[in-house]
């Protein structure tokens, strides 16, 4: 489980912003998550929620997490379709020659205050 290890690495990213900006805690954390990031949600929510409890700027923050669907590009015909759903063969001109457009993103995209 990397999950955690994920946590860390953004609660320790977000103390650093917090400390530059004179933040006293945060209520909020919005993360981009690609679909074929091998992130497991509810993994990374159990996660969070006992890491935020040992971290006084985290007591009250709440993670949510905003699905980015897998999508894929193919040089052959220039379509974009579900990675998930076809795969690297292209379902409109059966070309193997394409690559991840989107879909395994993990970003911090926004977080509230006090």
């Amino acid at each position: 489980m990397h999950e955690l290890g994920v946590v860390f690495h953004i609660m320790d990213s977000l103390e650093t912003v917090a400390a530059q900006n004179e933040v006293k805690g945060i209520t909020k954390v919005v993360l981009e998550l690609g679909e074929v990031s091998t992130v497991l949600e509810p993994y990374l929510q159990k996660c969070w929620g006992w890491a935020a409890g040992k971290r006084d700027l985290f007591r009250e923050a709440e993670l949510l997490v905003e699905r980015l669907p897998a999508l894929t590009y193919c040089e052959g015909c220039g379509q974009t379709y579900s990675t998930v759903e076809y795969g690297k063969i292209c379902p409109h001109c059966q070309s193997p020659d394409t690559w991840l457009l989107q879909g395994n993103e993990f970003n911090i995209k926004e977080i509230e205050v006090y």
